[in-house]
């Protein structure tokens, strides 16, 4: 009964936080970048030009719904069911605030933060915002979906990379709006100018969301190396084990000094989940002997996955 009160405490965390980051991506599109008519990437960036080239008749909500929703059948058909109910919920929640937070967020206050701020300024912190919501939603197992589902998809039948299929897409995406009239907010038509200027601040924040959604995971994901000396190593292994749910490994030492045989645990774990696990184990043994240090890379169950590209072979 304890271990489920655990698990669903874990899942109630993971999707909140889900929510938080798909809110935070939400506001950096409605408060920054869809006020200035500016454009993105990714299936959002399509939305947003459709929107300008109806003059707002079709909000962005409604074509990221409608594109995600073509391509999570694919996805299901495709790469099976187990493919992410976080995706499905992270993709409901965007749909739902970027159609409805245009209406609520009040006008004052998107003039004071991005209108008056300027394009540049508005480019960055949208940028900023988009990259630290999808961050936050990729680390709880979430995902924006868009073209991340088509770069899954077609790496599993080609072996192309993902990074570099999105930002295919990603400057295809962008340039196409050259091809769509746009319209301000006020029903006039965007210049050629204008409509170049935006491209470049498209790509401007291509450039700032990926930034910083590396560096929001590089720290998130950065692991951590243990030693815990210890004579109640026992009890402090099957604590981690079966309470913290982290894997521990017994190895066999000998003091130098006293002569002593000793057992040694070693414990991999994520930065972030560093201070629970070091109070959890004082709280066994406060006199433990623990050294800390940081790893560049875990690759295993529960951590990293290294994916090796599929080599077609020619007859």
């Amino acid at each position: 009964m304890n271990i489920d009160i655990k698990k669903i405490f874990t899942s109630v965390k993971e999707y909140a936080l889900v929510t938080v980051g798909i809110l935070m991506y939400v506001i950096g599109w409605d408060v920054f970048l869809i006020p200035n008519n500016l454009i993105g990437g990714g299936v959002t960036g399509i939305g947003s030009i459709v929107q300008y080239a109806t003059g707002g008749l079709i909000k962005v909500g409604y074509t990221y719904f409608a594109i995600n929703l073509i391509l999570l059948i694919i996805a299901l058909r495709t790469l099976g069911k187990g493919f992410g109910g976080k995706t499905v919920f992270a993709i409901l929640i965007a749909s739902v605030g970027l159609t409805a937070f245009q209406s609520i967020i009040p006008k004052d206050i998107i003039q004071a933060l991005a209108i008056d701020n300027g394009k540049l300024m508005s480019t960055i912190m949208g940028g900023v915002f988009s990259g630290v919501g999808i961050g936050l939603c990729i680390s709880q197992g979430g995902s924006t979906g868009g073209t991340d589902i088509v770069a899954l998809v077609v790496n599993k039948y080609r072996g192309v990379s993902p990074g570099r299929m999105i930002l295919w897409m990603d400057v295809f995406i962008i340039l196409s709006s050259f091809l769509v009239p746009s319209y301000t907010a006020d029903g006039a038509l965007m210049p050629w100018t204008e409509k170049l200027t935006t491209v470049i601040y498209a790509f401007v924040l291509t450039a700032i969301t990926s930034t910083v959604l590396d560096l929001y995971l590089s720290g998130s994901k950065q692991s951590v190396q243990l030693f815990i000396l210890s004579r109640k190593y026992a009890e402090i292994a099957d604590a981690i084990t079966h309470d913290l749910h982290r894997g521990v490994t017994v190895l066999n030492g000998k003091g130098w000094y006293s002569k002593q045989d000793t057992e040694v645990l070693m414990v991999l774990t994520r930065k972030s989940d560093l201070n629970i696990l070091l109070k959890y184990v004082k709280t066994i043994d406060p006199d433990a002997f623990l050294s800390v240090a940081s790893v560049t890379g875990v690759y295993g169950k529960g951590f990293e996955t290294i994916k090796l590209a599929s080599r077609q072979k020619r007859s």
